[in-house]
């Protein structure tokens, strides 16, 4: 495929309100396909502007203080079925994709009507059982008889044979808001798939669970190939403060991808409202991210897991929440990065001991050591990346013949050649932070026409 082709249209599904918000909706809601003035690229988008886009009325507030929202998945039902009406759709999904009542994506559309014929897994599979990594077989699901195809193997995309019949492509699963997160790059492959075969592809969008809030390195393209590109297929923050459907609107024109893309937004959901003060349901996305609390601490620990020889809290019930290791002195680092006044974070020394079940993905099985629990105060002044950059920067200077980056990984998570090389010669973090801030506030001004939520 050519990713330099000219783009198709992009459609942005609107939502109607109740009858009791119908007045409102006609003056806020846009059209799907309204015209545009000619893009830059020569062809013509079909988005109207961002201040036409709405995410829906004012956010109601329910008995409980939680903010009444609509997943993309009920809002396609109630009013866009002409989108998958009538035909053959295959469907990208997880067990995160759950209507307010907690019924799954796969058996909801199937219930109203939509002729599945597909259903595609990402990591950890169609059902959220498997641990990070492991290879997602393909079959048929238990509950619909729908066969399954894996897009976490060799090709990590539909491949030609997996699409033929299928006439509409749809993406339901809920992100978790971090760039080594797969699933959203999963979604990107897709597209790429989808448009080379002219295939409509429909985003069922769902919040970004920890705002629209952007922090850390933007990724620089020149080092997305050094890990696996599924952990960072575009050019993106570490914390990347959109939802699925704005990361599918932005990489479709950025780079030129050329899908039919159709996104269905979230009605009710405004960008500062954390997942848990909603009233959606929390599932699990993965194994291993087991609360809203654990996202946020992911979008920075993920700096640090895996690439290098720190303990993030993989193996114990606090997966996410700590920093340590057993040759790192937990109360000398605590006194070490006092000086940098991390706000919106408490650090708690404290012992663990992480599994020895050997199927558990996790370092340093069956020792007990003294790690930091990271205890966010503060949710809106907590930086997690800064904080994890911070906590690195100061064990690796206090710790230089123990501390490991353990593959080149790290390179594509910290984001540039720049930025690691600034890490290995023991750059102050906070310099290093404030280019990442530059190079952030370039990004969010590139972004800003493909946001759909507005604060």
């Amino acid at each position: 495929m050519n990713p330099w082709k000219r783009p198709m249209p992009i459609h942005l599904v609107p939502f109607r309100l109740p009858l009791l918000a119908a007045a409102l909706a006609t003056l806020f809601a846009a059209p799907a396909c309204t015209p545009a003035p000619a893009s830059g690229g020569g062809g013509t988008d079909s988005v109207p502007p961002p201040a036409a886009q709405p995410a829906g009325p004012t956010a109601t507030a329910t008995a409980t203080g939680r903010t009444d929202v609509v997943p993309g998945l009920e809002v396609v039902v109630r009013d866009s079925m002409h989108l998958l009406r009538g035909k053959r759709v295959g469907l990208i999904t997880n067990q995160s994709a759950v209507t307010r009542q907690g019924e799954h994506a796969a058996d909801f559309l199937r219930r109203n009507g939509v002729n599945l014929v597909a259903l595609f897994g990402p990591e950890h599979g169609i059902r959220g059982d498997l641990e990070a990594g492991e290879t997602v077989a393909a079959g048929r699901d238990t509950r619909t008889g729908v066969p399954v195809f894996s897009l976490y193997d060799r090709t990590q995309r539909p491949t030609d044979e997996e699409l033929q019949g299928v006439e509409v492509l749809v993406y339901d699963i809920q992100d978790v808001g971090a760039r080594p997160y797969t699933f959203v790059w999963t979604m990107a492959m897709a597209m790429e798939e989808a448009a080379r075969k002219r295939i409509p592809f429909v985003v069922l969008d769902r919040p970004n669970p920890i705002t629209d809030v952007a922090e850390g390195p933007v990724m620089h393209m020149d080092v997305r190939n050094v890990t696996q590109v599924i952990t960072g297929y575009y050019a993106v923050p570490l914390r990347h403060g959109m939802s699925s459907g704005e990361v599918a609107r932005y990489f479709n024109a950025d780079a030129r991808v050329g899908a039919q893309l159709h996104v269905v937004p979230v009605q009710g959901w405004h960008p500062d409202v954390f997942f848990d003060n909603t009233t959606l349901p929390f599932v699990r996305p993965s194994p291993n991210i087991r609360s809203v609390g654990a996202e946020l601490l992911y979008s920075g620990l993920v700096l640090a897991d895996g690439a290098t020889n720190v303990h993030t809290g993989r193996g114990t019930d606090r997966p996410f929440e700590y920093f340590g290791a057993p040759w790192l002195d937990a109360q000398r680092l605590l006194q070490a990065v006092a000086q940098y006044n991390l706000p919106g974070v408490r650090l708690v020394p404290e012992q663990i001991r992480p599994t020895r079940d050997p199927a558990v993905y996790t370092t340093y099985r069956d020792t007990a050591f003294t790690s930091l629990r990271l205890e966010v105060t503060d949710r809106r002044a907590f930086r997690p990346v800064y904080t994890t950059l911070v906590l690195l920067s100061e064990a690796r200077r206090q710790n230089p013949e123990r501390f490991r980056v353990m593959n080149t990984g790290f390179t594509q998570m910290i984001g540039s050649t720049w930025a690691r090389e600034a890490f290995d010669r023991g750059e102050d973090p906070r310099v290093i932070q404030r280019r990442w801030d530059e190079e952030l506030a370039a990004w969010r001004q590139k972004t800003a026409p493909y946001r759909i939520y507005r604060r």
